[in-house]
């Protein structure tokens, strides 16, 4: 591969890396600010926010924002509270009514740092908190309009018929014999609901029309589809020190997974046609997709 090739495969890579070093700013930097609770509460909401992670979510709105013809840092807000929305359903995930879970991102979960009733309450913040950062008034200079319209997705994507409610259809699914149909919908909601919203807030903040954002939406939850999938079939076959939380645990509590409902070679299909559909979304909608597209697929090819 000559010299100029190896910069332009390289580009996307170094633009997501430079996304990512601004979120990480911009996030510490608003919750310092903003998110001044009092007691051990603050310093729970930041240790649950600020955690290291993969950072999916704010990537992707970042570099939709950018596809769709937009400077990709008008997205920083929306992208912040894309993750407070995620770090809120993560503690509340972990908790010993829901999953039980005592390690997150390699570290211990927020109710075994903090205790169970701070960790409850950082999770109700962050909550709120992620509609603060995305309704404030410096929000990238967005009309108010198209503001609103932001806050509605993203509330809708975090409620009872989408995230939350697939937290709930899965708990409901524990233990029970499940079939694909069902584990779509566990997965859409839970997980491709908020991914689509960060490709919508994402082509929001960049402008896009709103065709555009509703082509872009159905493209993240395909791919919220398939980022589940991955995660399935890496917590039945990774480790602990890989994944940053147990291995094995959706077995062990007989979750509704893709693998457990129709077996390990149709969940990597469904994984690879699920990517293929984002991808041809985006395609068809975005001016300047390369840096989305190579982080697409860096996602499909995850080990973690």
């Amino acid at each position: 591969m000559s010299a100029s090739a190896r910069a332009a495969a390289g580009a996307p890579a170094a633009r997501l890396a430079a996304m990512r070093r601004a979120f990480e700013r911009h996030l510490a930097a608003t919750l310092a600010r903003h998110a001044r609770a009092p007691g051990a509460l603050g310093p729970a909401m930041r240790y649950a926010a600020l955690s290291p992670g993969k950072r999916v979510r704010p990537l992707l709105a970042l570099a939709t924002c950018e596809a769709v013809g937009g400077a990709w840092r008008r997205a920083l807000p929306a992208a912040a509270a894309l993750e407070c929305v995620h770090a809120f359903s993560l503690v509340h995930d972990d908790l010993p009514a829901l999953d039980d879970d005592d390690v997150r991102r390699g570290r211990p979960t927020t109710h075994r740092r903090f205790g169970e009733a701070t960790a409850i309450l950082a999770g109700d913040a962050l909550l709120a908190f992620a509609f603060e950062e995305l309704a404030r008034p410096a929000r990238g200079g967005l009309p108010a309009a198209r503001v609103a319209a932001a806050v509605a997705c993203l509330a809708r994507a975090s409620g009872g018929e989408r995230l939350v409610g697939g937290q709930a259809l899965d708990l409901a699914a524990e233990g029970r014999r499940v079939s694909r149909d069902t584990v779509v919908e566990i997965h859409a909601n839970k997980t491709g609901a908020l991914m689509g919203a960060a490709l919508a807030l994402g082509a929001m903040a960049g402008g896009a029309v709103p065709g555009t954002v509703t082509t872009l939406e159905r493209a993240g939850e395909h791919l919220g589809l398939a980022f589940q999938i991955q995660d399935d079939l890496l917590n039945a076959g990774s480790s602990l020190e890989r994944l940053g939380k147990r291995a094995g645990s959706d077995a062990a509590r007989g979750k509704a997974t893709w693998p457990r409902a129709a077996g390990v070679a149709d969940a990597r299909r469904a994984v690879g046609a699920f990517i293929a559909l984002a991808t041809a979304m985006i395609e068809e909608r975005c001016r300047r997709p390369r840096t989305l597209l190579a982080l697409i697929a860096a996602l499909a090819l995850r080990e973690r």
